[in-house]
């Protein structure tokens, strides 16, 4: 538990996030903070901050994470250019809302159509395991459709239930087999796509099958 701004920027654990996905994680920590936090990091976009209920967890991605967080973000944003879709991309922006106590800067996100707040897909790449769930968090900010990238997939889940009664292990997403914001794109060819290290043959392959 942390008592302060002082205190938790100063916290040696923090200070050594070298490792690749390395996670820091601490509790106790009120909205305020977590503001002024993300304050004194606005201009540093090394690190991903996640907040919920009062426990705050700090990411530093490996570039194996950005490397394949690119890679499906190029492709993705190319399949929307060339179905004429518009989108407006969100980057890691934090979404956050004070009163569900809650805030996550996603590895990408996207509002489709309009621009808007809260967007309509957000994107996560887990290359290790354990952390803060995610899902509990998008839930809670009313984000429709998560893709979260891990061990070499997609698992795509839209949300169902504003309050969790049936979908309880997953906060009110239902894991889906393709995206219902984007119903034409093929996940399977996107997921042989990513895994292609040369960025232009992933793109060419990725569009003669799109």
């Amino acid at each position: 538990m942390v008592s302060s701004l002082t205190e938790l920027l100063n916290d040696p654990e923090l200070s050594q996030i070298d490792d690749p996905e390395e996670k820091f994680i601490t509790t106790g920590v009120n909205w305020q903070m977590y503001e002024a936090l993300l304050a004194k990091l606005e201009d540093n976009s090394h690190y991903r901050v996640t907040y919920i209920d009062g426990i705050l967890e700090i990411v530093s991605p490996s570039i194996r994470h950005e490397n394949l967080k690119k890679r499906l973000v190029i492709l993705i944003e190319r399949y929307l250019y060339l179905k004429r879709i518009r989108f407006s991309p969100m980057g890691s922006s934090t979404v956050k809302k004070q009163l569900k106590q809650a805030g996550v800067e996603p590895d990408e996100c996207y509002a489709i159509g309009e621009k808007k707040d809260i967007p309509d897909l957000a994107i996560e790449v887990n290359i290790t395991s354990g952390g803060l769930d995610k899902l509990k968090i998008y839930q809670r900010l009313g984000v429709a459709e998560v893709w979260v990238w891990q061990f070499n997939q997609l698992k795509l889940y839209h949300l169902r239930e504003e309050t969790p009664t049936q979908f309880l292990d997953t906060h009110g997403y239902e894991q889906i087999t393709s995206s219902e914001i984007l119903p034409e794109l093929n996940i399977a060819l996107l997921e042989q796509c990513v895994q292609i290290s040369d960025d232009i043959e992933a793109i060419d392959q990725f569009e003669q099958g799109a």
